[in-house]
């Protein structure tokens, strides 16, 4: 009654269509998010994506073409989002905390968590349309608060504890600059981390991916689960992914904080687990077969290591270059996004009326390949160090780049009392000496 006639291939269209163009805006994103902030950009970027959700039940009754065209318009519409919060990062979080506050993006677990059996909810006791028009009031709502109460940067938030600003302010040092920077685009996009944190997120993407929007139809078609039990089951795995993700991330800042471990082995460990550890969990899924116990397990393990991806590739994205962050992310959502596309159109061409085990276990097997390969290459070539192009028109001379976003003078001492193994700037008017702290191999104890 109620439904559509719509075949395995037409349902990965769908589900992919979102990812089609949701590319092309990913770099844009981040360069707006530098030129207007953060706030805007990302939430304007969710709020636009919120109210298409109402049109959307419209435009399934019109034709399954017309939801396809809607969908990728509002992917287009939300690329914004993603790489745009690396530039608040940047600016708001101490380099020894980014791990933890970087698993703050990982909400999309939390709302994922909620969404999936508050949908089956919704479905069994109302309509499918329902679904829409509760979520894209949700969003609303969330929009509202978001413009109210968050703030570009601590400079401009009324309300925050002077010494806390100061801190946050001091404990960025050199990392950030005030003034326009040019972009070093040669220098970025010929960058080995860069690339290195791009091929990470490309195999956590795909298996993340395949995870979220496979993972309903597979114990629907293989189990033979109904709507309200996949939905429920959908969930749970993504509750343990933000969990697992803000402990992980407690233990990756403690290895720093403590010397334990450098900055790039810390983003290496992390990787590892959400890449290698993550292609294990699949391949035990694949393996599965009848036993949905088994597969449940698997893939809530597989689901939840994803999580150590916000101690690895995303928070190494700020590492290496904190003025750029955004862009850096820009440029690898622009290409890992990819998957999600590409992962729904493999699955519906492989159980394209065959939906049978064999043909299921290639899907996660294919995952399985993609998570290895890539945590593999990150282990050998990936370094997390903060990378010269940071700060591409630079000089030792120029103090005003230091500590720029404090207001506050700086520490000046006089002549004699200045360490040894500092440079120094002198202010003709006082003749007093500003002290620039080295920031070359220095940075290797603090930023490595």
């Amino acid at each position: 009654g109620n439904g559509f006639e719509w075949d395995e291939y037409q349902q990965g269209l769908i589900l992919g269509a979102f990812f089609w163009l949701h590319w092309v805006t990913q770099v844009p994103g981040g360069i707006l998010a530098r030129r207007y902030g953060t706030k805007l950009i990302f939430g304007l970027s969710n709020f636009l994506g919120c109210l298409f959700c109402f049109i959307m039940p419209l435009s399934a009754h019109i034709d399954y073409q017309a939801l396809i065209f809607l969908r990728v318009i509002q992917g287009i519409v939300t690329g914004l989002a993603w790489p745009s919060m690396h530039h608040m990062t940047a600016l708001w979080i101490p380099p020894n905390e980014r791990s933890k506050f970087v698993t703050a993006y990982l909400g999309s677990s939390v709302g994922a968590a909620l969404t999936f059996p508050l949908c089956g909810y919704i479905i069994s006791w109302w309509n499918w349309e329902g679904v829409f028009h509760v979520t894209g009031m949700i969003g609303t709502f969330w929009f509202i608060c978001w413009w109210l109460l968050i703030f570009d940067s601590p400079a401009q938030h009324p309300r925050i504890d002077p010494k806390e600003r100061e801190c946050i302010e001091r404990s960025l040092g050199e990392s950030i600059t005030k003034k326009p920077l040019r972009t070093p685009w040669k220098e970025l996009l010929l960058s080995r981390p860069v690339w290195m944190n791009v091929i990470a997120q490309w195999g956590g993407i795909w298996g993340i991916f395949t995870l979220m929007t496979q993972a309903p139809t597979y114990f629907k078609q293989i189990h033979g689960w109904n709507i309200r039990m996949t939905g429920m089951l959908s969930g749970m795995p993504h509750i343990m992914r933000m969990l697992f993700a803000y402990f992980f991330s407690l233990f990756g800042d403690y290895m720093l904080k403590t010397d334990k471990m450098s900055r790039t082995n810390v983003r290496k460990m992390a990787t590892a687990v959400c890449c290698i550890g993550q292609g294990i969990f699949m391949a035990g899924l694949a393996f599965s077969g009848n036993d949905y116990i088994a597969a449940i397990v698997f893939m809530t393990l597989a689901t939840a290591v994803n999580g150590a991806v916000s101690t690895g590739p995303l928070a190494s994205f700020v590492d290496l270059s904190p003025n750029y962050a955004s862009i850096t992310l820009g440029l690898s959502g622009m290409i890992s996004v990819m998957p999600g596309f590409i992962s729904p159109a493999i699955v519906g061409i492989l159980t394209f009326e065959n939906q049978t085990i064999a043909q299921w276990q290639k899907v996660f097997l294919l995952a399985t390949a993609m998570l290895v390969v890539c945590g593999v290459l990150y282990l050998v070539f990936a370094d997390s160090n903060l990378q010269s192009w940071n700060s591409p028109d630079k000089s030792i001379q120029d103090p005003e780049e230091i500590v720029p976003m404090t207001e506050k003078p700086r520490i000046v001492i006089t002549k004699n009392s200045m360490p040894t193994n500092d440079l120094s700037y002198t202010d003709k008017k006082t003749n007093n000496v500003d002290i620039i702290r080295k920031n070359s191999d220095t940075s290797n104890k603090t930023d490595a």
